[in-house]
């Protein structure tokens, strides 16, 4: 019972932006985030979410906190709950040309874009988007104090993970089904071993020397 009643507290907790922008009159605030900014291989993925107003989904949190079977439950339950969901993917050579900032927020902005019915505020992990037709709320750690960024974390997430199992089969020698892009031991000696592939970002201080090579 005491469980319970904590798991409740922390999430009125995390709801607690939503609601204040309620009850200024913010009917949809969506919440959005980016996964893989730091991998040096495949897209940068974002999601955002319009979570619904009535109810809060146990355990929802930061997605980097969640083991990886809590998130595939959590993101199929968020899927089904929400006003609203979105995904979408920032391909490599786009992060090469774009910087991946830019390319970091593109991917926000056009998930953002797709949501139905469409946001009236957005709540943003730390960096804030321009050109949006509504107000735009930076919050640093927003993933930690936001339910919708956090959910949006889960999200882009489980999708990004998915895509790199998937492109694991196209370019089975980096181990991407396993280390999903990121500078693991495994990938930097794969990049040794074999150079960068089409899914690498050579523009990366860690891929570029050895595109050179």
């Amino acid at each position: 019972m005491l469980q319970l009643l904590a798991e409740a507290f922390r999430l009125r907790l995390l709801r607690g932006v939503e609601d204040e922008l309620r009850q200024l009159g913010y009917s949809r605030p969506a919440g959005v985030d980016e996964v893989g900014r730091g991998c040096l291989a495949g897209p940068v993925v974002a999601a955002a979410v319009i979570a619904d107003p009535r109810s809060a989904i146990p355990g929802v949190d930061d997605s980097k906190r969640l083991s990886a079977a809590s998130r595939q439950r959590l993101a199929e339950w968020i899927r089904q709950s929400s006003v609203a969901w979105s995904v979408a993917a920032i391909s490599p050579e786009t992060i090469d040309r774009i910087n991946i900032l830019q390319a970091s927020k593109r991917a926000m902005v056009e998930a953002l874009a797709t949501l139905s019915p469409g946001p009236d505020v957005a709540l943003v992990d730390a960096v804030a988007l321009d050109g949006l037709a509504y107000p735009c709320v930076p919050i640093v750690r927003g993933d930690s104090f936001s339910y919708s960024i956090a959910c949006a974390s889960i999200l882009a997430k489980v999708e990004r993970d998915r895509l790199m199992t998937d492109l694991d089969t196209a370019y089975p020698h980096y181990g991407f089904a396993r280390h999903k892009g990121y500078a693991a031991p495994e990938h930097l000696e794969a990049l040794r071993d074999f150079g960068p592939c089409p899914l690498h970002r050579l523009t990366f201080r860690s891929v570029l020397p050895r595109a050179e090579a």
